[in-house]
């Protein structure tokens, strides 16, 4: 091959070769551009998970007397009753509602 051909060769990979250079410089100021955000996000969120003027977790029900425990369960089912029942009656009225017409 002539000497010219290998100048041409050699001078293409040497371009390739600053191309992906450049490329891989420039993505990776991105990733570092990104990941500080992620980063800086994440430390907030941290930082106002670790705030002590907010109020303590609820005691676990393992841990409090049983009648505690069980006036709790009341409550609740009472709750979940009524909600069903009001469910129930809104229901009654659509329907008595659409019979008249």
């Amino acid at each position: 091959m002539p000497w010219w051909i290998w100048l041409c060769l050699a001078l293409f990979m040497v371009a390739m070769i600053a191309a992906g250079l450049a490329y891989v410089v420039v993505h990776a100021l991105r990733g570092v551009r990104a990941v500080g955000s992620t980063g800086e996000r994440i430390g907030a969120i941290i930082a106002t998970m670790s705030d002590d003027d907010v109020p303590s977790m609820p005691t676990p029900g393992f841990t409090r007397p049983l009648t505690d425990v069980a006036d709790a369960y009341t409550d609740a089912q009472r709750t979940k009753a009524d909600r069903v029942q009001a469910s129930h009656e809104r229901h009654a009225r659509v329907w008595d509602r659409w019979n008249r017409l």
